[in-house]
């Protein structure tokens, strides 16, 4: 059986990813780096990246009462644990199960949105929790345009991906 540590969040010193997941694998601790593919217009051409979703960090799974912080402090590539009073502070489970669930096997976040325009969404949050609404429209960042109707006219907001979900 496997046994399963608590995430933590480690900062990466400047264009060195890739080495320190190798080293923090080599350590046989798991690692875990959301990556997101974008789409930009440079130099009169369209370019397609993929990049950190959370640049200058890595997710790493460890135990750190057995002395792991300070391996990963020491790692080559690592800055250091996100701390707060001396303390590595713990990543909610729930947030790296959602975010894996998200990914492709490589990590790469999908695009998926799980509505299209015209269906109904429920708002989560803001002042607008709880209405139901309708999609007008779907921006590449993942924000969603939608219709709610207040006192008998539709007005436009514009929602994040978290803000709400599918009915």
């Amino acid at each position: 059986m496997v046994e399963e540590f608590p995430w933590y969040l480690a900062q990466v010193k400047p264009q060195s990813y890739r080495i320190a997941e190798r080293n923090l694998r080599r350590q046989k601790l798991e690692t875990f780096i959301p990556l997101l593919t974008r789409t930009d217009a440079g130099a009169g051409r369209f370019v397609t990246r993929t990049k950190p979703l959370f640049p200058g960090y890595i997710f790493v799974s460890c135990d750190v009462q057995s002395g792991a912080a300070s391996k990963i402090n020491s790692t080559l590539g690592i800055t250091r644990l996100v701390s707060v009073g001396g303390h590595p502070v713990k990543v909610p489970n729930g947030i790296i199960e959602s975010l894996k669930a998200r990914c492709s096997q490589s990590g790469v976040l999908s695009d998926d949105i799980p509505v299209a325009v015209g269906d109904d969404v429920r708002v989560l949050t803001g002042p607008f929790a709880d209405f139901v609404a309708t999609v007008d429209q779907i921006d590449p960042s993942r924000r969603i345009w939608v219709l709610i109707d207040l006192l008998g006219r539709q007005t436009r907001v514009g929602l994040e991906d978290a803000a709400w979900e599918a009915r």
